[in-house]
């Protein structure tokens, strides 16, 4: 049985997911919080730039 990079568990099926320009292989309850976790530093990323007016390039 594989096991979880996140939390450690033994599961059925790894899922790879791409975060920060790197893969990590974890389960698929990790897998969506990883993705979620990204989009939401993503937005906030942005709200900040959008608020020191920052016109350039990331």
């Amino acid at each position: 049985m594989p096991i979880c990079k996140v939390c450690e568990d033994e599961v059925d099926e790894l899922v790879t997911v791409k975060v920060n320009g790197r893969s990590k292989k974890a389960c698929e309850d990790c897998a969506d919080r990883l993705r979620e976790e990204a989009e939401i530093a993503e937005m906030s990323e942005s709200v900040v730039q959008g608020m020191m007016e920052f016109k350039g390039r990331r």
